[in-house]
């Protein structure tokens, strides 16, 4: 997978009325995570069934480029606060695009 882009899916499930909050949260990852290296494509979607819901729609060029995004400074710093407003881990996938 390291020689091929990646697709990743990242969703948010928050907790009920916290919605406003995480979108400015999540806002803010947008402009530095799109000047990383290998950054494609980072997207921010929030659910129409559920506003407190939020997905990520990023592509990369390699999976390296993805391991050094998740260590970034303003990554590992939403962390500790996503406690506080979702109420579980993200849920995330990855893909390859084939066609």
């Amino acid at each position: 997978m390291e020689n091929k882009k990646l697709t990743v899916l990242a969703v948010f499930t928050g907790k009920i009325g916290m919605g406003d909050k995480i979108e400015n949260e999540l806002k803010a990852l947008i402009g530095p995570t799109r000047k990383e290296t290998g950054c494609i494509e980072y997207r921010l979607h929030r659910s129409k069934d559920n506003p407190d819901n939020f997905m990520f729609y990023e592509t990369w060029i390699s999976k390296g480029d993805l391991d050094k995004h998740l260590k970034t400074e303003h990554l590992t710093t939403i962390g500790a606060r996503a406690n506080t407003l979702c109420a579980s881990s993200p849920t995330v996938t990855f893909w390859e695009e084939y066609a």
